[in-house]
C-alpha cells in the first residue's frame, strides 16, 4: 500500500519559518524582512541562498540573463499583524476570537495604494517590467543588469547538486526611502524553474490495486498458517477504514460539521473528482452530497513543469483522498477545493492567498510540503504573512508533516517538513489505528513501519523485523524558535534536541490515522491495465490522510461552538494537553516491549490483479529515530482526538 503525499517543489526557494516573536532566527540565521543596511538601503535578509557560497561560485551571470521575481509587500503594519494574530488566537487573551473580516484585514494590515505605487515606480526605474500586481506582491521580469540595479546585488552562477543556478552574490536590498514597504523578494535565484504552459491536464495515473485477503476491522482476519510475529499470529491489514469507523474512533458523536466550510489546497485538479466523490459516498455509506456542497476554485489553465512537476495526474489521488476523507468525517461540512496552477511554491502560495483574501473557509487542509534544508527566510516570510492574515480572520491552516520519519533515510539529514514547521500552522502527524468490532476504538501507535518478507518456503519472515519503510514526519526545527503555546508542554530533550541553547519549534502538534496499513479506503477514476479509465477503490494513507481527517474533526468542533470559528488552533489544542480530550499515543499500547504487526499482501504488478502476490509482515510503531512516548512526543505531538475532544469545544 502506498502513502500519498506530493512534494512541494521550489519554484521559488522554500524558506525558513519565522517564530511567533519578531527578531532573528536561531543559529545566527537572520529573519526575512528589511532593516538598516548600506547608506540609503534596507537589507532583505534571507535573499541570498545558503548554497550560494564562495566555494560554489562559478562567476558572474550573463548581464542579459532573464529573471522573474516577486516583490512581496509588507503592508501597513507587519509587526502589528503578527501581534494581533497571536492575541486573537490565544484563549487567555482579551482579544481571543475577535476576528476581522477579509476587508478589515486588508484595510488595517494590507499594502496601501501609495506603497504599491512607490514600489512599482522603483522597480520600473531600475529597468524591470511589472508583469502583475496583487494585494500581496508585485511580480517583475528583466535581465541581470536590471536586477543588480534594483536590488544592489550581482547575480552569480553557483554549483548545486551537480547543476548550475544563478543567485545573488550578496544579500539583496531596497531603497530605504520605501520606508519598509517591501517584505522580501523571491525568484532572484532559479533553483529550479523550468516550466511550460499547458491548458489541459493528463488522464489519470495507472490504477493501484490492493491484494487481499483483508480484515474488515482490525484483527478480524488471521491466517494461522503463517509464521508467528512477536509470539502470536498477526492479522491481515484492513481493506481500508470508512467514515463510520473514523467518526467512531475520534468521537464525532452526532456532530456533522453543518454550517462549516473546509478548504483543501493541492496542485492541479482531478477532472473526475465530483463524480468520483459522489460514487464513493454512495458505495461506502457516507451521506449524499447536497447541491453546491462541494465546489472548486481552479485556474483557467495549468503549468506543467517537466522538471519539478512531471506528474500532475499524481495529484489526483491526493485530491480524492482529501475530499473524500473530509466528507466521511464531517458529512455536512461544505468543501471548497482550491487548486494551484502547478506544484511550484509560488502557485501553491497563491492558492493559500485565495482562501484568505476571499475567506473561502475557516479550516484549510494542506497535504504537501518539502524539507527544511530547502528553506531560506525570504519566501517563508511570504507564507507566514498569509498564515497570520488567516489567523486574524479566524482561519486555521493544517499541514501534514511528511511520510519519511526524521527524513534521514530519505535525505541523509535529520530534519522536519515545511511549511508544517511554521509557528502559525497546525502540524499534523500520524498514527497506526486499530478500530475493532462494532467500530470500537482499540488503540493507536505512532506511525512507523518495518517490513520483512515471507520466506520462499513460507516458514519464517526473512530478516525479521526488517527495515524502516515509512513513518510520520516529526522532530525539531533548526531555524524556528519555540512558539508560546509549546512552552511547558514540549520537553527540553526535544525542543533542544539539536544542541541549541534555546528551545525550538517541535513537531507535530496533533495527529490522526496515517499508516497506509491501517489507512482509509478511497475511490477514484484510474487508468486500468487495459488502458480504459474506470472508477476503482483502494486503501491509502500517509500524513496526507491525517491532515484532512483532523480538518474534518475541527469542523465538528466548530459546529460544537455553534459555528464560531476556531481560527488558528494550536493555542487551544495545547490547552487540552493532558486532558481526556486527547488520546496519549505511545508506540507500545499493549504494554512495554509488546510489539504489534500486520500481514499484508501486494500484487507484484500493482495494476494487474492476475500478477503473483507477495506477502510481508509490517511491524508498527517504529518511526526512524522518532518515538511515541507518554506525554508530548515527536511522532504524535499532544496525541489524537479522543471521545471528549469535539465536545470539549462546546459552548453554552
Amino acid at each position: 500500500m502506498r502513502s500519498s503525499r506530493p512534494r512541494l517543489r521550489t519554484g521559488m526557494a522554500v524558506a525558513a519559518t519565522l517564530s511567533m516573536v519578531t527578531g532573528a532566527l536561531a543559529l545566527g540565521v537572520q529573519a526575512a524582512g528589511a532593516d538598516t543596511g548600506p547608506a540609503g538601503r534596507a537589507m532583505l535578509h534571507g535573499t541570498k541562498p545558503l548554497w550560494a557560497t564562495a566555494q560554489a561560485d562559478k562567476g558572474s551571470t550573463a548581464a542579459s540573463n532573464k529573471v522573474s521575481a516577486r516583490v512581496y509587500l509588507a503592508g501597513r503594519d507587519a509587526a502589528g499583524l503578527a501581534t494581533y494574530a497571536k492575541e486573537v488566537s490565544d484563549p487567555s487573551s482579551a482579544s481571543y476570537g475577535k476576528y476581522l473580516s477579509a476587508k478589515q484585514v486588508k484595510a488595517r494590515f494590507g499594502a496601501t495604494q501609495q506603497q504599491v505605487a512607490e514600489v512599482t515606480k522603483w522597480l520600473t526605474s531600475a529597468g524591470l517590467k511589472v508583469t502583475g500586481t496583487t494585494s500581496h506582491y508585485v511580480s517583475v521580469s528583466g535581465d541581470a543588469t536590471a536586477v543588480a540595479k534594483a536590488f544592489s546585488t550581482k547575480l552569480h552562477n553557483y554549483a548545486k547538486s551537480g547543476k548550475t543556478y544563478h543567485a545573488p552574490d550578496t544579500t539583496a536590498s531596497v531603497p530605504a526611502s520605501l520606508h519598509g514597504a517591501v517584505l522580501t523578494v523571491t525568484g532572484l535565484d532559479n533553483a529550479p524553474k523550468a516550466s511550460q504552459h499547458d491548458d489541459a491536464l493528463p488522464p489519470p495515473d495507472a490504477a493501484f490495486l490492493n491484494a487481499g485477503p483483508f480484515s474488515t476491522y482490525f484483527g478480524s482476519n488471521v491466517n494461522k498458517k503463517l509464521p508467528n510475529a512477536y509470539g502470536s499470529k498477526a492479522p491481515y491489514t484492513i481493506k481500508g477504514y470508512t467514515g463510520e469507523q473514523l467518526r467512531a474512533a475520534y468521537g464525532a458523536k452526532t456532530y456533522t460539521g453543518k454550517g462549516v466550510t473546509v478548504a483543501i489546497t493541492d496542485a492541479y485538479a482531478s477532472p473526475t473528482i465530483a463524480q468520483d466523490a459522489s460514487k464513493y459516498a454512495k458505495r461506502n455509506g457516507d451521506k449524499k452530497y447536497k447541491a453546491g456542497q462541494f465546489s472548486q476554485v481552479v485556474p483557467n489553465d495549468f503549468t506543467v513543469d517537466e522538471t519539478n512537476c512531471p506528474d500532475p495526474a499524481g495529484w489526483y489521488g491526493e485530491e480524492s483522498l482529501d475530499v473524500e476523507s473530509v466528507h466521511a468525517v464531517a458529512p455536512d461540512a461544505d468543501i471548497t477545493y482550491v487548486g494551484a496552477k502547478s506544484c511550484l511554491d509560488d502557485d501553491l502560495l497563491d492558492s493559500l492567498s485565495k482562501v484568505v483574501d476571499s475567506h473561502l473557509a475557516d479550516i484549510v487542509s494542506n497535504s504537501w510540503g518539502d524539507v527544511e534544508a530547502d528553506q531560506t527566510p525570504a519566501s517563508q516570510a511570504a507564507y507566514d504573512q498569509v498564515f497570520q492574515m488567516g489567523a486574524v480572520e479566524g482561519i486555521g491552516f493544517y499541514f501534514s508533516t511528511g511520510d519519511d520519519g526524521d527524513f534521514k533515510a530519505a535525505t541523509g539529514t535529520k530534519q522536519v517538513d515545511v511549511p508544517a514547521n511554521s509557528s502559525w500552522v497546525t502540524a499534523v502527524g500520524g498514527t497506526s489505528l486499530a478500530v475493532g468490532k462494532n467500530d470500537k476504538y482499540q488503540w493507536e501507535t505512532g506511525w512507523g513501519t518495518l517490513q520483512a518478507s515471507l520466506s520462499a518456503e513460507g516458514k519464517n519472515w526473512t530478516g525479521f523485523p526488517g527495515a524502516f519503510t515509512s513513518g510520520a514526519g516529526g522532530g525539531t526545527s533548526t531555524t524556528v524558535a519555540q512558539p508560546f503555546y509549546q512552552k511547558g508542554v514540549v520537553p527540553t530533550s526535544l525542543s533542544q534536541a539539536n544542541g541549541t541553547s534555546s528551545p525550538m519549534r517541535t513537531m507535530p502538534d496533533i495527529s490522526a490515522v496515517a499508516d497506509p496499513n491501517t489507512g482509509f479506503l478511497i475511490g477514484m477514476t484510474q487508468t486500468q491495465a487495459n488502458g480504459k479509465q474506470q472508477y476503482s477503490e483502494y486503501r491509502l494513507g500517509g500524513t496526507s490522510l491525517a491532515s484532512p481527517v483532523i480538518a474534518g474533526i475541527q469542523a465538528l468542533a466548530q459546529q460544537a461552538r455553534h459555528g464560531v470559528p476556531i481560527g488558528f488552533a494550536n493555542p487551544g489544542i495545547y490547552q487540552r494537553y493532558g486532558t481526556s480530550a486527547l488520546h496519549d499515543v505511545t508506540d507500545h499500547p499493549l504494554g512495554a516491549g509488546q510489539d504489534i504487526a500486520v500481514v499484508r499482501n501486494d500484487y507484484t504488478n500493482t495494476q494487474d490483479p492476475t500478477s503473483p502476490v507477495k506477502t510481508s509482515i509490517r511491524t508498527l510503531g517504529h518511526d526512524s529515530s522518532l518515538s511515541a512516548t507518554v506525554g508530548y512526543d515527536d511522532v504524535t505531538g499532544v496525541g489524537t482526538p479522543a471521545g471528549n475532544y469535539v465536545s470539549s469545544y462546546k459552548t453554552r
